[in-house]
């Protein structure tokens, strides 16, 4: 039997349905019961039949997944794959911010920790920050712990008054915008698509700014045969299984999360044969940090039920 039958065993024997990222390997994206970027996975975590649910993501989201479903059982297959931004801020940056504004809202990428979301009003992703932002009736917005993002949302609702972060994503802060210049310059037909997590340079270069999804979906509908990507490689998978016609490109130095690539075949299958592994939010942490994740669903008008399979 191969890894990816016996996985698909424990899955019946256990009652268990995964979820994976589109930034963990092909092989593992393959086998994913639903697939998506950090807004999907967060509504996919919540309403699924399964008891158990193997979160194939870092830490943060299966962090998110526990808090949201504190009853079901939700493992890693890598407990140490994690995200740095994730880190990037702190409860006494965000106490002086609530001194220093009366009507601050705390913002809270979904990239975070548990520590940092509870300490928040509202959690949003990439996909759903400029709405969720635009909805809320504070003026003053203190959005971490990413400076690009918050710079993104901010373009788009210049009523609100933002006041930024420090943090950033590693790997997409370094994708070179010099980079993409060559890569124009080798497709000049291409079309060039880019999450808002990196620099207002590139993003002022691109074609089209959004989360992981909404590249995939621009995609689909742009009249271009040709894409320069300038997001984690891992979601070449996906576009190119949904439009081989198309042709996609990446830098010269591409854009990897070694975090994201921990996830593969043989640690799901331990994580299913064992139940190594558990992801535990537990007592205030877990009731302070479902507060602006509740929020987020609410003020995106999610359903918390189950949706179409592969994102």
């Amino acid at each position: 039997m191969t890894v990816k039958e016996e996985i698909e065993q424990l899955k019946r024997e256990k009652n268990a349905v995964i979820l994976a990222h589109y930034y963990v390997p092909d092989e593992v994206q393959e086998i994913a019961d639903y697939i998506g970027d950090s807004y999907y996975l967060s509504k996919m975590a919540v309403g699924l039949e399964q008891q158990t649910i193997v979160f194939c993501g870092v830490s943060f989201m299966g962090e998110s997944a526990k808090i949201l479903n504190p009853d079901k059982t939700v493992l890693m297959p890598d407990p140490c794959a994690d995200c740095a931004m994730a880190h990037m801020a702190d409860a006494e940056t965000i106490r002086r911010m609530r001194e220093q504004y009366d009507d601050l809202a705390v913002v809270c990428y979904i990239n975070s920790t548990a520590e940092l979301k509870r300490y928040s009003d509202v959690c949003v992703t990439s996909a759903n920050a400029v709405d969720i932002v635009r909805a809320l009736p504070n003026r003053d917005i203190f959005f971490i712990p990413d400076r690009n993002l918050a710079r993104f949302v901010a373009e788009q609702v210049p009523e609100k008054h933002f006041i930024f972060n420090e943090g950033c994503c590693p790997v997409h802060e370094q994708i070179s915008p010099e980079e993409v210049q060559k890569a124009k310059a080798e497709h000049p037909g291409a079309e060039v698509l880019t999450h808002p997590e990196c620099t207002e340079a590139l993003c002022r270069m691109s074609d089209y700014v959004g989360s992981t999804s909404g590249i995939i979906r621009y995609a689909g509908e742009s009249s271009a045969e040709e894409f320069i990507v300038c997001t984690e490689n891992g979601v070449r998978y996906e576009l190119e299984k949904r439009y081989p016609q198309k042709r996609f490109y990446f830098t010269q130095t591409e854009p990897v999360c070694m975090d994201m690539k921990l996830i593969i075949l043989e640690k799901v299958l331990h994580v299913l044969k064992t139940g190594e592994n558990e992801m535990d939010v537990t007592g205030n942490v877990r009731k302070e940090a479902k507060r602006p994740l509740a929020r987020m669903l609410e003020l995106a008008g999610t359903k918390q039920t189950a949706g179409p399979a592969r994102g």
